[in-house]
């Protein structure tokens, strides 16, 4: 029998053959045995004797492999090698150990995973080195990543897609795919339970297994805030929800643009939520466990349980589109040809179309500088989506283009429901002017009219969950800037600003001219519930919290505000060049974008094969930082340290000699780095973007034609460095669902 919720209470049972999965609250629920080593599933009545540890756990985040391809005749001479090449995945089962309850969304309680632990089937005898990288690039993406969960509501839907769908799904069918953040992970359980799949001795699996459906959690990456709230001495329920995609998931400047599957980066959907007359707001009750009924029968209209729901978009420019590390603190800018992106592009908004109706699509980009080519790109494409496409402009004192609309002259295709705004937030905010961004709101006023948002009412003593769905929302607006990071968020945070105070209107709670926000209090939780959410979208892709919130909680900037912009600034410039390149492994790792293999990696130390987390460059370029850092000591010694030593003539003759030798050497050093910035930076080293290939080729090709580093680097040597990293620049393997 499938269950419609996930089981809230595992219990973990661990033995030297098998991990079994119960739920102590549903005695009659089948027990779910992972075999070890090999992986394989199956579902018993019994729990498996032998357990030498039985623990409490929250639930199963998915199943992942390290290790797929070809047999290592190392582990064959050790007679470790197995006939099914399923049995030589290093798999591991990952377990959620911690999750902390962060509030009641109509009763059901919504969770951020706080631990995990990794479950290892196949215990071997000799080391991997290149399997702890692995291992490290996961924990830390789950330790420093937002994950959020329920048992019984599914987050990944907007409560307008909720109202939509069918409820007798258990919950990972109902989960969209863009936000369910383990798909890929529970692709093992959720393969078993589909009867697909290889099953024990390599045969065939057959008929689906319906009890795996609870075991399987969907989880959220994201943002989650619920709280309290009360407008006008009416009590409500506040929350805000922004949703990443899991589908060209990545780092700032390791992921910009459209990808050939019309996905784009740092994509996120962010949700503006309030519940009226919520039964259970708070952390105590019912946990919404299925027979939970909704509303209170027989109760008045007013006393109704409401929600009202208004949905936002953010994405990158759907173009082909980078920015190259260099060292340098602007990147270079590269923009693929136009017509190579039309497909993409159309894959992306059709999609959109489908999911959200009408799109209007504001861009927040400078309409002057290096930021001018992304814009005109982006023009050009919804110039060729569009039917008969009409354009305007419109400029004021502050700037020559304040607006330029692009709108199909007719309606005879879907991409015709695209309707383009381009806004200079640049120029027209300058000088702390952010009230000035009120113009782009009188510009989509009549798009914001028509929009409208979902409002849906319980169902009195339904136990399905089903709502009454009173109003829909017909259309989205998307916002974008270069790193759809401030700009974006204080443009939404407007919308939904406006967008509230038309709900409370539309309910009868504000008179028609007051606002919401004349309440101090509402004013300063809204503020730093918006500004919360920028901080936590832009950590996820920057690394660094959102600039400029200062303004965003408070209304004013401030030095300190400032100081901390400068702060985040730096800690930008350092992360996006010197540590964003394991992250982007990680993010590739976790979510299918990248297999491990075997032949991608040394299998166990003293293989004598080099693996692909080792550094391959040439080893003068490796060098030259550590040259510079010599240098630097020994200026440091020669010009404080020693003279106190000895102070006769000669020897202050020769340290100077030493100064400037050292000093010549660090300059030199200081000099390579900055004109061969790309051998710095810490690309991500599975899937190599396509651009950091090219450039890494152009550097090496200026350092091999050098008359005197070329003598240092060996022709041959260099030719032979750059294919093999080349080689595995190419080695990630793009899985397609």
């Amino acid at each position: 029998m499938s269950t419609l919720h996930c089981f809230r209470d595992v219990n973990l049972h661990a033995s030297p053959s098998s991990y079994a999965f119960t739920s102590p609250s549903s005695r009659l629920s089948p027990t779910l045995v992972v075999d070890r080593p090999s992986g394989d599933l199956s579902m018993s009545d019994q729990v498996p004797l032998g357990a030498k540890r039985v623990s409490n756990i929250a639930g199963i985040l998915g199943i992942i492999k390290l290790r797929l391809g070809k047999k290592s005749p190392l582990l064959c001479a050790f007679h470790l090698c197995y006939s099914n090449a399923n049995d030589l995945a290093d798999k591991y089962i990952i377990v959620i150990t911690k999750a902390q309850p962060v509030g009641r969304l109509k009763g059901h309680t919504v969770y951020k995973i706080m631990a995990t632990e990794f479950l290892h089937l196949h215990e071997r005898p000799l080391h991997d080195p290149d399997e702890d990288i692995y291992m490290a690039m996961l924990k830390s993406l789950l330790k420093s990543g937002p994950m959020y969960f329920s048992y019984t509501l599914d987050l990944t839907n907007t409560f307008q897609r909720q109202a939509q769908s069918d409820l007798s799904l258990p919950m990972w069918k109902r989960a969209d795919d863009r936000f369910f953040w383990n798909r890929f992970i529970s692709t093992d359980l959720i393969d078993f339970r589909s009867g697909s799949g290889v099953g024990p001795g390599g045969r065939q699996r057959g008929s689906p297994q319906l009890g795996v459906d609870p075991y399987i959690l969907p989880v959220m990456y994201g943002m989650m805030r619920i709280t309290t709230a009360r407008v006008k001495s009416t009590p409500l329920t506040f929350i805000l929800v922004t949703r990443r995609s899991r589908h060209r998931a990545g780092t700032r400047y390791f992921s910009r643009g459209i990808d050939e599957n019309g996905n784009v980066s740092n994509y996120n959907e962010t949700e503006q939520i309030i519940v009226l007359n919520d039964a259970n707001p708070g952390l105590g009750g019912y946990d919404g466990a299925a027979g939970a009924q909704n509303g209170r029968v027989g109760e008045k209209y007013e006393n109704e349980t409401q929600v009202l729901s208004f949905v936002q978009t953010r994405g990158s420019v759907p173009a082909y589109w980078a920015e190259v590390n260099d060292l340098h603190y602007t990147p270079k800018l590269q923009i693929r040809g136009i017509d190579a992106a039309l497909t993409a592009a159309r894959k992306h908004f059709d999609e959109q179309i489908r999911l959200y109706g009408d799109n209007y699509l504001v861009n927040l980009v400078n309409h002057k500088g290096r930021e001018e080519r992304v814009k005109e790109a982006y023009e050009q494409i919804i110039r060729n989506l569009v039917s008969s496409a009409r354009e305007r402009k419109q400029a004021d004192a502050i700037t020559d283009e304040k607006f330029h609309v692009v709108e199909p002259g007719q309606r005879v295709q879907e991409y015709d429901r695209l309707h383009y705004v381009y806004f200079d937030f640049h120029n027209e905010t300058k000088g702390l002017k952010w009230y000035r961004a009120q113009l782009l709101l009188d510009q989509l006023g009549d798009a914001l009219n028509k929009q409208q948002y979902f409002r849906g009412v319980d169902l009195p003593g339904d136990l399905s969950g089903r709502m009454e769905i009173r109003n829909l929302q017909t259309s989205v607006v998307r916002t974008n800037c270069m790193d759809c990071l401030d700009r974006t968020n204080l443009v939404q945070s407007m919308l939904a600003r406006w967008t509230l105070d038309r709900m409370l209107t539309d309910l009868g709670i504000l008179a028609n001219g007051q606002s919401a926000f004349a309440d101090p209090s509402f004013e300063y939780l809204f503020r730093n519930v918006w500004a919360d959410n920028a901080d936590v979208v832009s950590k996820s892709y920057s690394g660094t919290g959102a600039l400029k919130t200062d303004f965003t909680r408070t209304g004013q900037r401030t030095r300190a505000g400032m100081l901390n912009d400068l702060r985040a600034s730096i800690t930008r410039y350092v992360q996006n060049n010197f540590a964003d390149g394991p992250k982007q492994d990680g993010f590739d790792v976790f979510l299918g974008a990248y297999f491990p293999s075997f032949s991608s990696s040394s299998t166990v130390v003293g293989a004598g094969k080099k693996g692909i987390f080792i550094d391959q460059r040439p080893a003068l370029i490796q060098a030259v930082p550590y040259l510079l850092t010599t240098s630097v000591v020994m200026i440091f010694l020669a010009t404080v340290v020693t003279p106190r030593l000895s102070g006769s003539a000669a020897n202050l003759l020769s340290l100077r000699i030493l100064v400037v030798l050292w000093l010549v050497v660090g300059l030199w050093c200081l000099h390579f780095i900055r004109g061969h910035g790309t051998f710095y930076v810490n690309w991500p080293k599975l899937n190599r973007p396509p651009w950091a290939i090219e450039d890494y080729h152009v550097a090496l090709a200026s350092v091999q034609n050098d008359r005197v580093l070329r003598n240092f680097l060996g022709g041959s040597h260099g030719r032979s460095i750059s294919g093999t990293r080349l080689g595995h620049m190419e080695e990630g393997k793009k899985r397609i669902e």
